[in-house]
């Protein structure tokens, strides 16, 4: 009978043992949700932010709240702009831009080298524009001979039998124009600039493109005249 009893009593406590290891294994809500501590690796549970979002948080500051009303967005975008400028002020305010950007656009006209375009700037892109400004192009006859051409069309309707052709002739001889001062420039380059890493067919395109347009209209002005000798 005594061991019976005794049998009882042991399970009894191996049972509550069991039931108190498996309590204790158990991670407590504090283990759970204490990432900055380092006690638990586990994620924070819903509706508590993560360290690194508190973090940041407390970085950026107080966020203001959104405007209720369009009158308060109003005020706000008004206390962000500053104070508001009279008639007059503005005036004199738009004055000074445009005296500004014409003056910027004199000296970039003038060729001044911090006022130039990235594509325009070094002594490369310089030389290569004394060249071709000291050159008789056909590639600036273009835009004269098409524009003149169509209103002969439109004029005579008889020659449009002749446009076309006439068309084909010019294109065909500015081509022959851009690839002669294509070479031209390149065969100048290498001489001057022995150390030169650019391709001769992006300073070709470079040149082609400004001889195409009309002498008074390139950016910035020729600084040589046509027919003088460019020093190689």
């Amino acid at each position: 009978m005594r061991s019976n009893l005794a049998d009882v009593k042991l399970l009894g406590r191996k049972k509550d043992g069991d039931e108190n290891a498996a309590g204790s294994a158990e991670p407590t809500g504090a283990e759970a949700t204490d990432g900055t501590d380092g006690v638990s690796t586990k994620t924070a549970p819903k509706g508590r932010p993560t360290p690194k979002r508190s973090e940041s948080a407390r970085k950026r500051g107080p966020v203001a709240p959104a405007p209720m009303t369009s009158a308060e967005a109003r005020a706000r975008r008004k206390a962000v702009a500053g104070p508001k400028l009279s008639r007059e002020e503005k005036k004199i305010e738009r004055n000074e831009r445009r005296a500004s950007m014409n003056e910027r656009r004199e000296r970039m006209m003038a060729g001044e080298e911090a006022y130039l375009l990235p594509r325009d700037q070094g002594p490369l892109r310089r030389y290569v524009r004394d060249i071709v400004d000291a050159r008789r192009n056909l590639l600036g006859l273009f835009m004269p001979f098409a524009l003149l051409l169509i209103f002969v069309m439109l004029g005579v309707p008889q020659v449009q039998l002749f446009v076309s052709p006439a068309m084909l002739i010019l294109m065909g001889l500015m081509a022959v124009d851009g690839i002669l001062l294509a070479r031209k420039v390149g065969n100048a380059v290498d001489v001057k600039f022995p150390n030169n890493t650019e391709s001769r067919l992006k300073l070709g395109l470079y040149a082609a493109g400004r001889a195409s347009q009309i002498r008074r209209m390139r950016a910035p002005k020729p600084q040589v005249n046509r027919g003088d000798t460019v020093i190689a």
